[in-house]
């Protein structure tokens, strides 16, 4: 089977068609300022590349039709008609407490995916456009939504409540949800099959390092904890979000600068961070290289990312009561070697020894880098969400 992945943003609508019979990727694209000038779709088929660039794109369903277009193009097509499209999965980023795991997509899911919109204001109205253009455009094709926050609904309460009045999770759901919840649960499950701990206990820690960034305590391959919140805003330090920080910091910045929470907010998330801290940039790449030219800014910005992840892991080694393994995963996870070394300084005592010769070599494979007499094996598995999308979809179509 055939299967389009659709991950729809408020202008812009990515997408991949996966061949399921071998797992593999036959054509991925992106259309950009959706509803804006300037309007663009890119369309990649094995090594080549086809640009649009239309007057306008006026809304998700003419970038649907452009999709479909380049597709089924003579010239540019990897596809002969639409019916070669088995089914379509859908990227949803909140399903709030509603979801556990992915759905077939009819009106009572739509309905409960808008009504998480007051949790994810700006990702689930771009994701119901989304599907509303394909629906539009592709009515008889059945259609699946995959949730971001659903492979965190396993954990306790202890995990997911905050200390704020009960009545304020009653009423308006505040609590932690997590997020990156798809590249969690496909990394951890590659991560028990190369441990060979599938059907055994097992106690891994999963670091989504990227732009953002994320870290899952999981317990038998289900997640016990994870370090977003309520929002992406909380954990970690990331490309331009804070992370962790006093609530009281929200005030004290919005007084002494003259802006309103939402503004303030606004700091947290899009001037903070790896950019905030070393002024130099959002990417790591950039931040490292400022680093080695001299930077002290920078170089403080880089041992406070690695120091604010080793926390949590210690963390939840202790919250699970012990550790099997540290899984790094991304796109800083995957290819940053010092970046992992910095992270596993200090974590001897909980039995981690890594392989500085094969840390350094990995780049984006999926690779075990921890020393043979290691207690806690670290390995780097590259994750792949449209994937874990593509088998959730062909797993409820084909009932």
């Amino acid at each position: 089977m055939k299967i389009l992945i659709i991950n729809a943003g408020s202008s812009s609508l990515k997408y991949q068609l996966i061949d399921m019979d071998h797992e593999s990727i036959i054509a991925k694209g992106l259309v950009e300022r959706i509803g804006i000038e300037g309007g663009k779709l890119t369309h990649k088929y094995g090594d080549k590349t086809y640009t649009v660039t239309p007057d306008a794109i006026k809304d998700h369903t003419e970038a649907m039709n452009l999709v479909l277009e380049a597709l089924l193009s003579k010239e540019h097509g990897v596809i002969s008609s639409i019916s070669e499209i088995g089914a379509v999965g859908h990227r949803v980023l909140h399903g709030g407490e509603k979801f556990t795991a992915s759905c077939i997509i009819d009106q009572a899911c739509m309905d409960a995916i808008e009504e998480n919109i007051p949790l994810g204001p700006l990702h689930n109205p771009a994701n119901l456009m989304g599907i509303r253009a394909c629906q539009a455009v592709m009515p008889d094709t059945p259609m699946v939504a995959v949730f971001d926050t659903a492979f965190h609904q396993t954990m306790p309460r202890t995990s997911y409540l905050y200390g704020v009045p009960y009545e304020y999770y009653e009423k308006y759901h505040i609590r932690r949800y997590g997020f990156h919840g798809t590249s969690h649960r496909f990394v951890s499950a590659r991560a028990l099959e190369v441990l060979g701990l599938k059907d055994k206990p097992s106690k891994i820690v999963i670091c989504h390092l990227g732009n953002g960034s994320s870290l899952s305590a999981c317990v038998d391959g289900k997640c016990f904890d994870t370090s977003m919140g309520l929002t992406p805003l909380e954990g970690v330090l990331m490309g331009t979000r804070s992370g962790d920080l006093d609530p009281a910091v929200v005030e004290c910045i919005a007084n002494n600068e003259h802006l309103t929470p939402s503004e303030t907010l606004n700091v947290l998330n899009k001037k903070s961070g790896l950019l905030g801290l070393s002024g130099v940039s959002s990417d790591m790449r950039d931040v490292r290289s400022a680093a080695a030219e001299g930077n002290a800014m920078a170089k403080v910005t880089l041992d406070i990312w690695a120091y604010r992840i080793r926390k949590y892991i210690g963390a939840y080694a202790a919250a699970m009561g012990g550790l099997d393994a540290i899984i790094f995963t991304a796109g800083i996870g995957e290819n940053d070697g010092e970046g992992r070394a910095d992270v596993l300084k200090g974590l001897e005592f909980l039995g981690v020894k890594l392989d500085a010769e094969k840390n350094a070599k990995v780049r984006g494979v999926e690779a075990e880098i921890s020393a043979p007499d290691s207690k806690v094996k670290v390995w780097v598995i590259p994750t792949n969400e449209e994937l874990a999308i593509a088998r959730d979809t062909l797993m409820l179509t084909s009932k």
